[in-house]
């Protein structure tokens, strides 16, 4: 008969090895290839985040175009065409019975009308010049938290509980 060998005991201070347990050359072979992938993962979420930026700016920089243009229409609508429409309106209502006054009133409304609409237009492309899909991205990386409700000198303020 055969004997295989007997593992030797341990000693009271240490523990026996495993059998199929990796050897320290395997284990550190094992996080060095861990260490690269989560390198090569930093890598490739950076290129991400640069191409998502970019991607952003791009955005912002055509939203801010279209403000713009729509700003320059309102300008030139007003400035030009309306003094032509609203001289016709104000001879109109002044020959349909009313006071110069109330003519003059009317036309100036319907020109804040179109004056409040053409704001509301370059508020909502402004609005795209915010870069709020890199901002998401950068508060999910810690970075740039803006939703943080703490105190300059860095102390969070202390919740007050309800009286009694």
């Amino acid at each position: 008969m055969s004997e295989q060998p007997q593992p030797t005991p341990a000693t009271p201070g240490e523990e026996a090895p495993r059998p199929g347990s990796p050897g320290l050359e395997e284990s550190l072979r094992e996080v060095r290839d861990s260490a690269r992938g989560a390198a090569s993962s930093a890598r490739l979420t950076a290129k991400a985040m640069r191409r998502l930026i970019a991607a952003d700016f791009a955005l912002a920089r055509s939203a801010f175009g279209r403000a713009l243009a729509w700003a320059g229409a309102a300008i030139v609508f007003g400035a030009s065409a309306w003094f032509l429409i609203a001289g016709t309106i104000i001879a109109l209502l002044q020959r349909s019975g009313f006071s110069w006054f109330q003519s003059l009133l009317f036309t100036a409304l319907g020109s804040l009308v179109i004056t409040a609409f053409a704001a509301w237009r370059v508020s909502h492309y402004f609005d795209y010049t915010g870069m709020h899909a890199t901002r998401r991205q950068l508060s999910r990386f810690g970075l740039f938290d803006e939703d943080g409700d703490d105190d300059e000198d860095g102390v969070a303020p202390v919740a007050k509980e309800p009286a009694p």
